[in-house]
């Protein structure tokens, strides 16, 4: 009875790492005008080169920022595979960062990219492009970082995945992404036979983020967590 009922709460955990996993694309769509609106915002902003940079890199801003728009409209749109392929009239996103890719709207292009091949199952593209990306905010790029993670995850990678889940977290604090990635975390950390680490994710949600979706079944999670822990 409870080698059933073990072999139950494992199918149960993989169901569920399945689930959350899969949540990357419902954050997408859930937060899709804030994560537009903060592209938007980083589009306009692009400029204040000086020097080398204003000869070189500024002239090449100007087309990058053109084309991008066009990859916004996609990206905004959930035209996913139009983002990463183009068309014969319009660039890709990839195409914007090889031509672009030391310009900040050739960055930005880079995360759409990503992004987008995580959303058709492309993993492995999804990762390199999300690798490529670079941002010091407090949306944007913890979010890649954990989207990373998502696409480790999702290669099997679990171990290398909740490391990157966990740099997501860590790398700021807010109610956006914060409790997000430590849910996932903690549903990784329970995948892979480490119940004591996900009760200590857990519980931070339970005492940091007590008004964020996901501290509304934290009790359960916990609970599980413990007695996981003590088979």
């Amino acid at each position: 009875m409870s080698n059933k009922k073990n072999h139950n709460d494992d199918l149960d955990l993989n169901k569920k790492l399945g689930e959350e996993l899969g949540r990357a694309e419902h954050f997408v769509q859930k937060n899709k005008k804030l994560l537009s609106i903060i592209i938007g915002g980083l589009i306009v902003l692009v400029g204040g080169y000086v020097g080398f940079k204003q000869l070189v890199i500024a002239p090449q801003e100007d087309d990058a920022q053109a084309a991008l728009f066009k990859v916004q409209q996609q990206f905004a749109a959930d035209s996913f595979a139009l983002v990463v392929n183009g068309n014969e009239n319009d660039m890709s996103a990839v195409e914007i960062v090889d031509e672009y890719g030391m310009t900040k709207a050739g960055n930005l292009a880079a995360f759409m990219a990503g992004v987008s091949y995580l959303r058709i199952g492309q993993f492995e593209d999804a990762y390199d492009y999300l690798d490529k990306f670079d941002a010091d905010d407090d949306v944007l790029g913890p979010f890649a970082i954990g989207l990373k993670g998502d696409a480790l995850v999702e290669q099997e990678e679990i171990e290398k995945g909740v490391k990157l889940y966990m740099k997501a977290a860590n790398a700021s604090t807010n109610e956006l992404v914060t409790p997000y990635f430590l849910n996932k975390a903690g549903i990784a950390y329970m995948a892979l036979g480490k119940p004591e680490e996900a009760k200590r994710v857990y519980t931070r949600i339970k005492e940091d983020f007590k008004e964020t979706p996901e501290a509304a079944e934290i009790d359960k999670y916990i609970a599980r967590a413990v007695a996981k822990a003590g088979e």
